[in-house]
């Protein structure tokens, strides 16, 4: 593990990238979280539908099952978690000072990595061997 030394010498981001990368990652976490208040809200209704449901809604021609909307659902709420989870951690290595280092080799990862994954905590080098 580096030492915060180290880090500072490797990640040789410019203040203005960090600052460009924390408010994505702050946008996108304001959209994770509007998501995730619509899907808790229709899970209520989900809920709702099950609890009040008298009728075998196993065996209805009409449409998805109250079952399959629950996982449909409860897949995508993990989803959400998942990635407010990943954001919080990618803004608290921003606040650290470990952005943009690999977390298995220590190098840079790099900008144009960052870019297009900005809560990515491996170089493209570690990444392809992770796969």
């Amino acid at each position: 593990m580096l030492g915060r030394k180290d880090v500072m010498t490797v990640t040789m981001m410019t203040p203005a990238q960090l600052e460009r990368f924390q408010a994505r990652l702050l946008a996108e976490r304001a959209d994770a979280e509007e998501r995730l208040v619509e899907f808790d809200d229709a899970m209520t209704e989900v809920r709702a539908a099950r609890a009040g449901a008298t009728a075998d809604d196993e065996h209805d021609p009409e449409g998805p099952t109250m079952t399959q909307e629950w996982s449909q659902r409860t897949a995508v709420l993990a989803d959400v978690n998942g990635e407010l989870a990943d954001i919080d951690r990618a803004l608290a290595r921003i606040a650290d000072g470990t952005y943009g280092v690999c977390a298995r080799c220590g190098k840079r990862i790099t900008v144009g990595r960052l870019d297009a994954r900005p809560t990515a905590t491996l170089c493209i080098d570690c990444a392809r061997l992770a796969r």
